[in-house]
């Protein structure tokens, strides 16, 4: 296999010869190239891919990519055509179904989508082989990872230095594919061409490098269930440090960094954290997901994203009080949190970041305890905003989620979606709320390597998943927490010798959250059934409620900090 897809390689179509510098954001892309999930039509939703086979050769000096895709798909419905996504800055040259080269007129690649027109239709459970030729000049990011596409840079020396980001527009910036989450792939396998002194780490195992004569690499890599968003292309002059993790569950765990030399000193001190951060997680949650293939990291010109077991790291090494590196940790988390367990829509995008953002104090905790727990979870209460709920009930891009702008709940997925989290783990407790985490990832109880597999879970799924653990109903939690944007207010008077607590929330929904006060330093807790309760006080004691901020809820000094520091 590998022989075949490196000599078909040079036969692609050919690019300009002549160097050219793309600007950021140029060549610009089409409003579907930019949509990534959302309503899918019955013929796109009916694909389902198996394999994709993608020989990518990059060329930095040109700024241009070459690709041969071979595809293996599978319907799930009657379908009258396939439609893939493709970016058409990547113009298609030649389309092959089943081995077979279509005329010209059998296939249109227009406006971000390659549509194949078979001789006939296909039935349910038909599987198919496409083979496509394409190549030309990708998007550039303007602002990676916060928007997508390709970012040519260069390494100290100037050597060229190259990265991909993709979970926004999705993966048909660099190859054909179908882009929503249930279009992942069961294996991947990546032959990844590079100039001379270069290398290609990406996701998966390693199969080999061929050399070739005019001193090009390609690098072959297999990887398994992977996010369609997920495939990487890195390439740089990379140093390599490797080693292995003994799981707390029998198996060894590949460790891997790639990083640009001239900073040993501190990739070695980032590569230290990788087994402490990895044993904490096997620990809380359960198996790294993907002990069978790596746990990979690569540094690259653009802040960091979660490609599975490559995941990228551009912090610059930056220290931080808590005394470990957040970016690693944070990228690291979505292997759980992302990648073995995937959001279903982007409408549950919080399921990954909010869980991912939530392991950082959890860590902080792990390591040092109950204070820097706090004071991680005070500094995240900060950027929480509230402009609309963090799940909307329907079929939504990633765009439309990650973008406030868009309407959606915009960082509200990491920082609110975390003390969401916190405020659970706080009402129902440890056990039950590690038990409800470990199965929304595993779907299972008892994961150990071996008896899971990548998954796909919803919202409502995760709250069916916290109230059996906590052997309770907890709709009017998620109701208040996840399906509305306003946070609940805690509103306190006081009469005599009595505390009267009521919580008023949006579209006075039921909120029956328990309060903690403290009473001259003595804690009591007060139940409140239908929104409100009442403690009996001494007349003149000090009054100090939820002094431990296990709620989130309205703070109205919060409030105005966050006009302030907008006005600045």
């Amino acid at each position: 296999m590998l022989k075949i897809a490196a000599l078909l390689l040079p036969l692609l179509l050919p690019l300009a010869a002549d160097a050219q510098q793309i600007e950021k954001g140029m060549p610009p892309i089409s409003a579907q190239t930019k949509r990534s999930g959302g309503q899918l039509s019955a013929e796109r939703a009916a694909l389902r891919l198996q394999t994709a086979d993608l020989a990518i050769e990059v060329l930095p000096s040109r700024q241009q990519l070459s690709g041969l895709a071979t595809l293996e798909l599978r319907t799930l419905a009657p379908v009258q055509q396939l439609r893939l996504d493709l970016d058409t800055n990547l113009p298609v040259s030649e389309v092959a179904l089943d081995g077979r080269t279509l005329p010209r007129r059998a296939w249109n690649h227009a406006d971000g989508v390659l549509t194949v027109v078979p001789g006939e239709p296909l039935a349910a459970g038909a599987s198919v082989s496409l083979r496509i030729r394409y190549a030309g000049t990708p998007h550039v990011a303007v602002r990676a990872p916060w928007d997508d596409g390709l970012v040519w840079s260069q390494a100290p020396g100037g050597a060229p230095w190259v990265a991909t980001t993709a979970q926004g527009y999705g993966c048909d910036l660099f190859w054909p594919c179908l882009d929503f989450p249930q279009g992942e792939p069961a294996v991947v396998t990546l032959h990844i061409t590079v100039p001379k002194g270069l290398k290609a780490p990406s996701n998966g195992v390693l199969l080999g490098v061929d050399r070739r004569s005019d001193g090009r690499t390609t690098w072959n890599w297999r990887a398994t269930t992977i996010n369609p968003y997920d495939v990487a292309l890195n390439v740089g002059p990379y140093a390599e440090l490797s080693g292995s993790y003994a799981s707390r569950f029998g198996n060894r765990v590949p460790l891997h960094y790639w990083y640009l030399p001239g900073k040993e000193a501190q990739a070695k001190r980032l590569f230290a954290e990788f087994a402490p951060t990895l044993d904490f997680f096997e620990t809380l949650i359960g198996p790294f997901p993907f002990g069978a293939e790596k746990l990979g990291v690569v540094e690259t010109p653009h802040m960091g994203m979660e490609h599975q077991t490559i995941n990228a790291y551009g912090n610059n090494y930056a220290q931080a009080p808590e005394g470990f590196d957040w970016l690693f940790q944070h990228e690291l988390s979505h292997e759980w949190f992302g990648n073995q367990m995937t959001a279903a829509d982007w409408d549950d995008f919080w399921l990954h970041e909010g869980f991912g953002q939530y392991m950082q104090p959890l860590y902080g905790r792990w390591r040092e305890g109950e204070a820097r727990y706090a004071a991680m979870m005070a500094q995240q209460r900060l950027r929480i905003f509230n402009k609309a709920p963090l799940v909307s009930g329907t079929s939504r891009t990633s765009e439309e989620v990650y973008e406030d702008g868009n309407g959606g709940p915009g960082i509200d997925i990491y920082f609110k979606g975390a003390w969401v989290l916190h405020s659970l783990r706080n009402l129902i407790g440890d056990v039950a709320f590690f038990d409800a985490t470990r199965r929304l990832v595993y779907g299972r109880p008892d994961p150990r390597p071996g008896n899971f597999a990548p998954r796909f879970a919803t919202t409502p799924e995760f709250e069916q998943l916290a109230a059996q653990a906590a052997g309770r109903d907890l709709d009017w939690f998620f109701g208040v927490y996840l399906h509305e944007a306003a946070l609940p207010e805690l509103i306190d008077t006081r009469e005599g010798n009595q505390l009267h607590l009521r919580w008023k929330t949006p579209n006075d929904r039921p909120f029956p959250m328990p309060v903690e006060v403290q009473v001259d330093g003595r804690v009591e807790t007060v139940a409140m059934p239908g929104n409100q309760g009442s403690l009996a006080v001494p007349a003149g004691a000090h009054i100090v409620l939820d002094p431990m901020a296990r709620i989130l809820r309205r703070s109205e000094a919060i409030e105005r900090y966050q006009a302030e520091q907008a006005a600045k």
